[in-house]
């Protein structure tokens, strides 16, 4: 028993030979630390804490010399790059979440058998405070290809375009293209509290968009209101339309609008460009030009999209 609780927390090196069924190589990246937004309280948002990475990545042994090509060999930049990409990604609440991403992003690599991934935060308390969680290539989802990617169209519906009378007729009419379609709106008309403080403000924002969202929602059963990233990618390829309540996207983007969630209108154009949509359309208010994203601006009065 007292070998089995030492191992419990050894080294990922450690338990990676002690559960290992066949020789194989290993690689390590031992106390890699970066400061780093995540966590599912409010006091971690707003505001960075160091986190430690200990990961060991078993790898298929080479069948011939290493010949000091480094190309034979699992680099581990792969496993550093691994840590940078999902960090990069999207913000994150839970450190369970960040592990399995990094475990799947490694076994993507082709010499990559098994993979230890410790992962734990510096400062949250007198110790260290973690999850380790072990990965084989067997459980790994292969990555979708770039051309496997929905594109959608965005539409921005203006409080006018909601209330109008041709509303169903242009949810008809786009719904029946075959591409996945999402709805952005604004803020409703009645004025939202003013704190006078700007994250407590920026919250207040979201949520009047998010009321609205729920709006346009009751005009039309297709219109389903949606808030995570997971939720609108099985949408987009189960065809239901979404009507999208911004509040977590938006808090949890590690590279977030630089703009102000008033000016809802900008808001939509970096959803568009967050979700590589095909088209930006907007119902009844001018959209800017811009290079990234072709965009369409429809009056109030046009019947036919």
């Amino acid at each position: 028993m007292s070998n089995e609780i030492r191992l419990a927390f050894a080294h990922p090196s450690e338990r990676a030979e002690a559960t290992a069924e066949m020789p194989l190589d290993r690689i390590s990246v031992r106390d890699h630390v970066v400061e780093v937004e995540i966590g599912a309280f409010q006091a971690e948002r707003g505001t960075t804490q160091r986190v430690s990475f200990n990961i060991v990545v078993e790898v298929r042994p080479l069948t011939g010399p290493v010949e000091d090509d480094v190309d034979r060999i699992l680099s581990y930049d792969k496993v550093t790059e691994a840590i940078a990409h999902e960090l990069a990604a999207e913000r994150l609440n839970l450190l369970e979440t960040l592990a399995e991403r990094i475990a799947e992003r490694i076994l993507l690599e082709p010499q990559a058998i098994r993979v230890f991934v410790r992962i734990e935060k510096l400062d949250r308390g007198p110790g260290a405070l973690g999850v380790e969680i072990v990965r084989t290539r067997e459980l790994v989802h292969p990555a979708l290809h770039e051309d496997e990617k929905p594109h959608p169209r965005v539409v921005y519906l203006s409080n006018a375009a909601i209330a109008s009378e041709n509303l169903a007729g242009w949810i008809n009419q786009l719904a029946a293209e075959d591409v996945p379609l999402i709805f952005c709106v604004g803020a409703p008309e009645s004025a939202a509290p003013i704190t006078g403080h700007a994250m407590t403000q920026r919250r207040i924002d979201l949520l009047a968009i998010e009321q609205n969202a729920w709006v346009l929602a009751s005009k039309d059963p297709r219109c389903v209101v949606v808030n995570t990233r997971t939720e609108l990618d099985w949408a987009m390829k189960n065809g239901q339309i979404c009507v999208w309540a911004p509040s977590k996207i938006v808090l949890d983007a590690v590279d977030g609008p630089s703009s102000s969630p008033r000016d809802t209108v900008a808001l939509a154009r970096w959803f568009a460009g967050e979700m590589e949509a095909r088209r930006l359309i907007s119902i009844g208010e001018t959209l800017p030009e811009g290079d990234d994203i072709p965009t369409r601006s429809v009056a109030i009065e046009t019947r036919a999209l």
